[in-house]
């Protein structure tokens, strides 16, 4: 049972990036999505949450208007589209899934049940 992260990398101020994970040994249209990171020095933050239908529940104010989640059931994948990324956005980005979330634990990591890798986004000109 694994989340395969993919789809981080260099970036320079204003570009775009796609994360993109795909699970495998689960079903991933059984469970809520989330996207967290975690830049150095600070604590692990949630970006976004998706339920199981496809609600999002929610985005961080801080990428708000330039991050948009989705998922694809049919290829067991998940992704994040970031856009006009900006140097407070370098961070190692995490996906993540999980059961039963809703709006009051979407943001704590401790309610999701599989994690990715994370995936390393560098923003610097």
């Amino acid at each position: 049972v694994q989340l395969q992260a993919s789809g981080g990398g260099l970036v320079q101020p204003g570009g775009s990036l796609k994360l993109s994970c795909k699970a495998s040994g689960f079903t991933l249209d059984h469970y809520a999505i989330g996207w967290f990171r975690q830049a150095p020095g600070k604590e692990r933050e949630g970006v976004s949450c998706m339920t199981s239908s496809g609600v999002v529940l929610y985005y961080a104010d801080t990428v708000k208007g330039r991050f948009t989640a989705s998922r694809d059931n049919a290829k067991n994948t998940m992704s994040l589209q970031m856009n006009s990324l900006k140097p407070v956005d370098t961070a190692v980005y995490y996906c993540a899934a999980g059961r039963g979330l809703i709006t009051s634990n979407s943001r704590n990591p401790a309610a999701y049940n599989y994690w990715g890798q994370g995936t390393l986004v560098t923003v610097s000109s």
